[in-house]
């Protein structure tokens, strides 16, 4: 197989990514950029909300097992159980001002769990890792 070897220019963000990558998974730049041309660019987190971009971003520099341990996070019991009954008192036109915010903030809490497991989930399926059904997690 011959080889070609070309300049490219990489826009800073770009080469600042496929860096970071490089480094979480102890790979070369090369091979990371060889990876991106034969299976495309790792998952975007610009087109999520901005409040959680900066958090997805860091995660670019994460290594698998940090990734994993994502992938496998939960909500703790007792936040779901607030949460379905705050759900419950909402349907119900029941809550009080304090348990709205407490249900906005729950909520959006719930939000960054799911943003981060898929966006982990994304990378570490990126990064050539097979995941096993969510039920398996």
């Amino acid at each position: 197989m011959t080889i070609q070897n070309i300049t490219l220019p990489l826009p800073e963000h770009l080469y600042l990514r496929f860096e970071q990558i490089a480094k979480a998974t102890q790979q070369s730049m090369t091979d990371v950029l060889l990876h991106a041309v034969k299976v495309g660019s790792p998952p975007r987190w610009d087109d999520v909300p901005v409040i959680f971009q900066a958090e997805l971003a860091a995660l670019d520099r994460l290594d698998d097992k940090a990734l994993w341990q994502i992938v496998r996070s939960q909500q703790s019991e007792n936040e779901m159980n607030r949460y379905e009954t705050l759900l419950h008192k909402n349907a119900n036109e029941t809550l009080a001002s304090a348990e709205k915010d407490e249900l906005n903030h729950l909520r959006q809490e719930a939000n960054r769990l799911m943003l981060r497991k898929a966006h982990a989930a994304a990378l570490l399926r990126w990064r050539g890792h097979q995941l096993p059904p969510a039920d398996k997690l």
